[in-house]
């Protein structure tokens, strides 16, 4: 987890209902990638380990019997639950345990085929999690980690018809009215970026050496100011618990400067590829 850090249960409080609408999703082919790289047949058990509101339980749900999603937040599994049964995707299971309490809440639970950790291991305590999931793994099973590429976009000439988001301002408004160091539950992030060293807490902990696939990213999307209000809202340093009684007046300056900075009320975006890196348990 982050240097210096604890979590605390507010650390996402109030950001379930923004999550959907304001992250942009990762590659269409993301299932179709998962079945061809982990020859997955709809058989075989999932557990989603920092699942949020279930953005991955669900896309990749049907390519298993039994799916699980697991998450310290309330609100994302409720949300996720919600979502679930609006696609009418029964086969999964939502429990709200931190990772690190998983092994208490499935003790008599089969092992897994995949255990997923989209943009969620960096909050752990990794060297404890990855060592008791490759308990709750079957010998070869998978470590997923699910990330968006960091590199930088490149558009390859291409003119998108309308101006981006304008992020940088939306942080420094942040800023404006949080302060200087990003909030993060009732704690602060002081030191950016995620943990290092994933190669070393792996490899300790058993797994043999990772494949990685890089999955394309969908076309150019328009978003509007509400999907970047939802966006800013979504993140742990921007939770709305943490404007307090200043939340209306931070929403009305947000939304102020994007409808400025917006073309009749509209971005454009380019959603990054998806990175996905696979660890496997030793096969014996």
């Amino acid at each position: 987890m982050p240097i210096g850090w604890e979590w605390d249960e507010t650390l996402f409080l109030g950001s379930a209902p923004y999550y959907e609408r304001g992250r942009l999703h990762y590659a269409p082919g993301l299932a179709d990638a998962f079945r061809t790289a982990l020859n997955l047949d709809g058989t075989g058990r999932l557990i989603d380990v920092g699942c949020g509101p279930g953005i991955i339980t669900l896309t990749l749900a049907p390519l298993f019997s039994v799916a699980i999603g697991v998450d310290p937040d309330a609100g994302m599994v409720a949300e996720g639950a919600r979502r679930a049964a609006a696609e009418g995707i029964a086969n999964i299971t939502w429990i709200q345990a931190l990772a690190e309490d998983l092994p208490a809440h499935l003790s008599d639970a089969p092992p897994f085929q995949v255990a997923t950790f989209a943009q969620s291991f960096h909050w752990m305590d990794r060297p404890r999690v990855a060592t008791m999931m490759r308990g709750m793994l079957v010998p070869g099973g998978a470590f997923v980690q699910v990330s968006d590429v960091k590199e930088p976009i490149v558009l390859s000439g291409r003119i998108l018809p309308y101006p981006a988001p304008p992020y940088p301002a939306v942080e420094e408004l942040v800023r404006a009215y949080l302060g200087p160091v990003r909030r993060a539950g009732q704690g602060f992030f002081v030191h950016q970026g995620t943990p290092g060293d994933e190669l070393a807490v792996l490899h300790d902990a058993g797994y043999d050496p990772s494949q990685r696939l890089r999955v394309p990213a969908g076309p150019p999307l328009v978003r509007t100011v509400d999907d970047i209000v939802a966006w800013t809202f979504s993140l742990s340093g921007s939770a709305p618990h943490l404007f307090a009684e200043r939340l209306p007046a931070f929403e009305a300056d947000l939304r102020r400067m994007l409808e400025d900075a917006a073309d009749a009320g509209r971005f454009s975006e380019q959603p990054p590829d998806t990175d996905v890196i696979i660890w496997r348990t030793p096969a014996r």
